[in-house]
């Protein structure tokens, strides 16, 4: 058992670092199908929650730390994203998907992707080695908002109002927390990729990745191989439920920590959703809910699924599932 779990791990870590290379593209344009690692919608909510105080302060100097380590995407150069961001106040602080928007009041967007490992924070960040963007502050309580990103796969674009409706909103579906089960059938219903798989488009859907997608459909009783033309009206409607309940509660709890320990709130703090996650790498331990399943693990679109196979179910509803 103990050469099974850590063989497990292996294949988590291995499948994660594998998640940046699709991160702007639909399934249909490349070998990877979309999807998403931490940090996820929760955790990167709670990035923007945690850095709203700066709302209001003004951008004295933005710079790039020196970092021998692999350079993320910066857009543009710094020396013309210093140009244009200096003096400029911060007007609002908002999320796209999984994406932290830092509003400026020439209406120009500072748009952070965290993917993998980053974090945005206004002090102590894990080490100073891997800071990839400091903005030095005035006119609030923080004197600093930074991103960190240990594996530099994150990325770091300032867009004008147009560049973000082309290079942003057109590629992305609506947010995973304001969705209805209409449009989200709507989207998908006509899709013949199993549902696990289709949650993960932010085409579709912006802000589900892998972890919160097999929660979701435990929460929803529903089977992750179940094909998207084949779901029914109330099963969509469990669907949309279940996205805004465990969001939500992992919201509440400020995301998922997992074992790398990577991920850290505003107070460089761990998330606590950890502790209630009720499928994600549980394989092989016994179902919350129904006590009888024990949770399985399979491989779909080349990431790992966890699921209970005896209350999760393709047609009808299991009895021990309960409306969400």
């Amino acid at each position: 058992m103990l050469i099974r779990q850590k063989m497990l791990a292996i294949v988590l870590r291995v499948e994660s670092i594998l998640d940046w290379r699709s991160s702007d593209l639909s399934p249909a344009h490349t070998c990877f199908t979309w999807i998403g690692s931490l940090p996820e919608l929760p955790e990167v909510e709670t990035m923007r929650r945690g850095v709203l105080p700066v709302v209001g302060s003004r951008i004295v100097k933005a710079e790039r730390p020196p970092c021998r380590l692999r350079p993320i995407l910066f857009e543009p150069a710094i020396r013309t994203f210093d140009r244009r961001v200096r003096d400029q106040q911060i007007v609002n602080i908002g999320r796209r998907g999984k994406r932290v928007m830092i509003h400026l009041k020439n209406k120009d967007v500072i748009v952070i992707e965290p993917r993998m490992t980053g974090l945005v924070l206004l002090a102590d960040p894990p080490g100073p080695e891997h800071l990839r963007l400091r903005l030095a502050l005035r006119g609030g309580p923080s004197d600093q908002l930074l991103f960190w990103d240990r594996r530099g796969l994150g990325t770091v674009r300032l867009l004008s109002a147009e560049e973000l409706q082309t290079k942003v909103d057109a590629k992305l579906g609506p947010d995973a927390l304001e969705i209805s089960h209409q449009e989200l059938r709507q989207k998908l219903c006509q899709s013949r990729r199993e549902i696990k798989v289709a949650l993960l488009d932010q085409a579709a859907v912006a802000g589900i990745g892998n972890l919160y997608a097999a929660e979701i459909l435990f929460l929803a009783g529903i089977d992750p191989r179940t094909r998207c033309d084949g779901l029914t009206g109330p099963q969509w409607q469990r669907i949309q439920r279940a996205i805004q309940a465990v969001l939500l509660e992992a919201i509440q709890h400020e995301g998922s920590t997992l074992s790398d320990g990577t991920y850290r709130n505003a107070l460089n703090d761990e998330g606590g959703y950890q502790n209630y996650h009720r499928v994600y790498d549980r394989a092989e331990q016994s179902c919350f809910r129904c006590k009888k399943g024990r949770i399985r693990r399979i491989v779909q679109a080349q990431r790992s699924t966890f699921f209970c196979p005896k209350c999760q179910q393709r047609s009808g509803l299991h009895p021990l599932v309960h409306s969400v």
